[in-house]
């Protein structure tokens, strides 16, 4: 497997980024990888080599963090489009491309996939994909800027959404309106994990956050695992 960082010149408000890169010798698929607010997708890089040593061509965008709690649309924007990029640019054309990500980045996923989002503020963020997503797996969704009427109506993509019992900003109840609004005519694998947080995801969590789940690189195994057998899992 190689491992490379390259700078991205796609035209975005924000200009050229790093994209991380892990390249199987004979990649069986393709995914892009959307980090949370923090915006660095190093925070996970053992979920990304354990998938890439599975055959998956893993394109990892460096997103910068949100300062704010609360995103605006333009930074939601921006992001969105940088995954897009990313998408078209560094997921080979050959291959079938899967989304992966952690809390906010699960946000920007959606909207590629179809969903139209809504901030705080009530500003509308949708953006029309030059690929679409064969699949998709949610770590710690946020849901709630897909309450309007029709927001995921959209997405037509499987997806595994994985949250905490005990994460307190995403909610395990967040997750039933991803089987309300989509369990009729798609796939959605929730998966509840007892003891979890919102960070509990993370191999690498961001620093003095208590960690509830008592076993966590247990867990993390079986996430490597069973989020690598949907990825790849057949119709």
């Amino acid at each position: 497997m190689q491992i490379e960082t390259v700078t991205c010149p796609a035209p975005s408000p924000g200009g050229p980024f790093e994209v991380t890169l892990l390249k199987p010798p004979f990649p069986r698929g393709a995914l892009v990888f959307a980090a949370g607010r923090g915006g660095n997708p190093a925070r996970h890089m053992e979920l990304l080599r354990h998938l890439a040593d599975q055959g998956i061509h893993v394109a990892a965008p460096h997103l910068g963090p949100v300062a704010s709690p609360v995103p605006s649309g333009a930074e939601l924007l921006e992001r969105t489009h940088r995954l897009a990029s990313v998408a078209a640019r560094y997921c080979p054309p050959e291959l079938g491309v899967a989304g992966m990500g952690h809390s906010l980045g699960t946000v920007c996923l959606l909207v590629l996939a179809g969903a139209t989002a809504q901030t705080m503020a009530g500003e509308p963020v949708a953006f029309r994909a030059e690929r679409q997503f064969d699949r998709l797996v949610l770590l710690a969704p946020p849901t709630d800027f897909f309450r309007g009427p029709g927001a995921l109506d959209g997405v037509a993509a499987p997806l595994q959404a994985w949250v905490g019992e005990a994460d307190t900003i995403a909610p395990p109840a967040q997750a039933d309106l991803l089987v309300a609004a989509m369990g009729q005519r798609t796939c959605v694998d929730v998966r509840i994990v007892e003891n979890a947080g919102h960070f509990t995801f993370m191999d690498e969590p961001p620093p003095n956050i208590p960690e509830p789940h008592p076993a966590r690189a247990a867990f993390l195994r079986t996430l490597r695992e069973e989020t690598t057998n949907f990825l790849f899992q057949e119709e």
